[in-house]
């Protein structure tokens, strides 16, 4: 996949229109949909968005995102996509919707196809919507498709639903919505190294700013090393026993291993929160509480 951060014209592509934060269930749905049909008509596709999210500029938020941005490049890729533009929102902002669409989407892509979730919008005042890129399709020459939403259950798949759902410590929820096992990914770092004197040595990887926070606790994981699987006991939070962190770590005890992986690159997936974060008055406690979590942990990983 090729990405570009500036507009490139490049005619008669197939083209999804998002955010794609997540890169969801319902986002793929949106993506695989121009990418089958640049294949079926032998042509190109692909996923015009931008690199941080409009909300940045509208409402000066920090963000909190479900991935990094590379990660979000990396999942958007393996659906086959040939481009992807990651715009500066900011030089667009101002544009209405039919100059966004006559200027920036037909000048630049003549497109063949365009492709949104249900609730897209896009333009000055969100004029630009499914109806308006519906009304426009036979005056610029695309196939529109209006891609319904995707549920879990009752519920619809949103970036908005699974972000809540990380929040309240719903893994399970966020997980199957996503299609994938959210996580954390990082170089090894040493810390104090004061699991390793409990028993219980640690792998710790900092936390990116930009990720949504989830509860501090302790989570039963998954951990991927050098394209191997392993499981582990992961505590997000200031380890308010044995010290206090400035920021919240990612700790994660790994079964069954021990090798020294300090400046490898390391993934901590999440499958179930196991418990908050608490302090205990000895270190014997704590050692106790860590068996019991490492009990709760095995069962979830079957997953």
């Amino acid at each position: 996949m090729e990405i570009y951060s500036e507009l490139k014209q490049i005619p008669n592509l197939s083209v999804a229109l998002g955010f794609f934060d997540g890169v969801h269930l319902g986002h793929r749905a949106v993506i695989e949909n121009v990418v089958n049909f640049a294949y079926s008509n032998g042509e190109k596709s692909a996923v015009i968005t931008f690199k941080d999210h409009p909300s940045r500029y509208f409402y000066d938020l920090k963000p909190e995102y479900i991935l990094t941005r590379e990660e979000r490049r990396q999942r958007i890729a393996t659906l086959g996509v040939d481009y992807m533009f990651e715009l500066d929102f900011p030089l667009f902002a101002n544009l209405s919707a039919e100059e966004y669409l006559k200027d920036v989407l037909v000048k630049n892509f003549q497109p063949v196809a365009i492709s949104t979730g249900f609730n897209h919008n896009f333009g000055k005042s969100k004029r630009g919507n499914t109806e308006f890129l519906e009304t426009y399709s036979s005056k610029f020459g695309y196939k529109y498709f209006l891609i319904p939403p995707q549920k879990f259950g009752d519920e619809i798949i949103s970036s908005t639903a699974i972000r809540s759902a990380l929040i309240e410590g719903d893994i399970e929820t966020a997980n199957a919505m996503l299609g994938y096992n959210f996580g954390v990914s990082g170089v090894v770092v040493k810390g104090k190294q004061l699991g390793r004197t409990l028993g219980f040595p640690t792998a710790n990887v900092i936390y990116p700013n930009e990720l949504i926070r989830l509860p501090l606790g302790v989570y039963a994981t998954k951990v991927i090393i050098g394209g191997k699987t392993y499981f582990g006991v992961t505590n997000f939070g200031k380890c308010p026993t044995v010290s206090v962190c400035d920021t919240a770590c990612v700790e994660t005890n790994i079964l069954n291993f021990d090798e020294d992986i300090y400046g490898k690159d390391l993934r901590v997936e999440f499958l179930h929160y196991i418990r908050p974060e608490k302090k205990f008055f000895t270190v014997d406690e704590l050692k106790t509480q860590i068996r019991q979590d490492l009990t709760v942990a095995s069962s979830y990983h079957k997953i």
